[in-house]
């Protein structure tokens, strides 16, 4: 019988997540115990989705208000993209998950006894820095933990972070159906196991002999191949949580029907990301499969803002499979392009393009009080556009990287690599 953490053991060719090095389903427990805890910080980002009219409701606040929930946790997000690195490079991978997970812990339960929305965006603002924290760190503890090399972890990550997307909305409509405050203790609860599993499985992993300073990440940003990375992510993130943070509101829907429509979103996030976007691109190349589906995105947010209320139901949802897309794309991208450390290039990549993740949430709803529902979906498609012609102006600078056949994901001296 073959040893299921063997790398060597016979490739099954009924399984679609045998690399040929190992496959998903052949990994030690450590690998395990830290995917699972990433399923649950992936699903916190979108847990909030279908309640956020709740929310509003048992607050007495607008949407704008509400929206900040997002603003106050990718803001803090971006910023600790500056940190984590210099944080792990000195403590060790293990320890910097564990502390990730305490935070999120402390400030998810905190954020079910909120009395305001200030409250709850302040502690969604420390859930955003102990979620930066811990999925930062994750995919460099799942590669140097993981058996059958780097390929196989990178799957069962980016598996994790799709089934965590899908399960987000899922887990909040559920128990937000009862009450808005049950999510938020749920998450802690089931963070809190993620944290007993990581302690118990999880063994220490060797420090990087060079530690990352505060301003690495920064000065990689010179780099124009990179820097026209970031610039196109950014554009991108913005129409990407213009449709996470505001079509909840356009949609109007019971937080079961929200939860379930983010649910099928996410599972096409999920799968797009992990199957077919590393098919796309053996076929047709990086960037014209990345400029191909930002166009398409610009169009279904189109859609999705002028057509009627089952039209923007399944623009919302088949968004999931463009945006699936989309990450593996530039996280390929973003890794490959300059020529720094793998892990100072995606923090420099993840400070530029969080910023969006921030501002998006923030300008809908202003922008729909201004002017009228629909016009945050035309900015959102403009948005879309944007990072699809700095693709195309900037392709020399791509081309290197995109000619690559196969994604290149990996992390360096132990120190994170987080894209998605």
């Amino acid at each position: 019988m073959d040893d299921p953490t063997d790398p060597t053991a016979p490739r099954d060719p009924r399984d679609p997540f045998d690399t040929g090095a190992g496959s998903i389903l052949r990994q030690p427990k450590s690998v395990w115990a830290t995917a699972g805890a990433s399923v649950v910080a992936f699903m916190g980002i979108g847990l909030v989705d279908p309640i956020l009219p709740s929310i509003a409701k048992g607050l007495d606040a607008t949407a704008g208000q509400v929206s900040l929930l997002f603003t106050s946790y990718f803001l803090i997000t971006a910023l600790a993209m500056l940190v984590t690195g210099f944080v792990s490079s000195r403590i060790g991978g293990r320890k910097t998950l564990l502390l990730g997970l305490a935070l999120v812990v402390v400030f998810a339960g905190l954020s079910g006894t909120s009395g305001s929305v200030g409250e709850l965006v302040g502690f969604r603002a420390g859930w955003g820095l102990g979620n930066a924290l811990f999925v930062s760190t994750a995919l460099a503890v799942i590669v140097g933990a993981a058996a059958g090399g780097s390929a196989a972890a990178i799957l069962l990550y980016e598996s994790a972070l799709g089934l965590g997307m899908a399960c987000g909305p899922l887990l909040g409509a559920l128990l937000g159906d009862a009450s808005w405050r049950y999510p938020f203790f749920g998450t802690a609860a089931l963070m809190a196991v993620g944290f007993l599993c990581i302690a118990a499985f999880l063994k220490e992993q060797p420090k990087p002999a060079r530690r990352t300073s505060l301003l690495d990440p920064v000065k990689a940003l010179g780099h124009g191949g990179l820097a026209s990375v970031a610039a196109s992510a950014f554009f991108y993130n913005y129409t990407f949580f213009t449709v996470l943070a505001f079509t909840p509101f356009v949609l109007d829907m019971s937080p079961y029907r929200s939860g379930a429509v983010f649910f099928a979103w996410g599972l096409l996030l999920a799968v797009f990301s992990v199957l077919v976007a590393p098919r796309l691109q053996r076929r047709f190349g990086s960037l014209k499969v990345l400029g191909g589906s930002l166009v398409l995105l610009a169009a279904d947010v189109l859609l999705l803002g002028y057509g009627d209320h089952t039209t923007a139901v399944v623009c919302t949802v088949l968004s999931g499979a463009l945006i699936g897309v989309n990450n593996t794309v530039y996280t390929e991208l973003a890794l490959g392009v300059s020529d720094a450390p793998r892990p100072v290039a995606s923090a420099g990549y993840n400070f530029v393009r969080w910023f969006a993740a921030a501002a998006a949430p923030y300008f809908a709803p202003k922008i729909e009080e201004w002017t009228d529902v629909h016009i945050p979906f035309v900015v959102a498609a403009v948005t879309a556009l944007l990072g699809a012609l700095v693709v195309v102006v900037r392709r020399r600078a791509l081309a290197h990287e995109a000619e690559e056949s196969l994604p290149r994901h990996a992390t360096e001296d132990g120190v994170t690599v987080f894209a998605n």
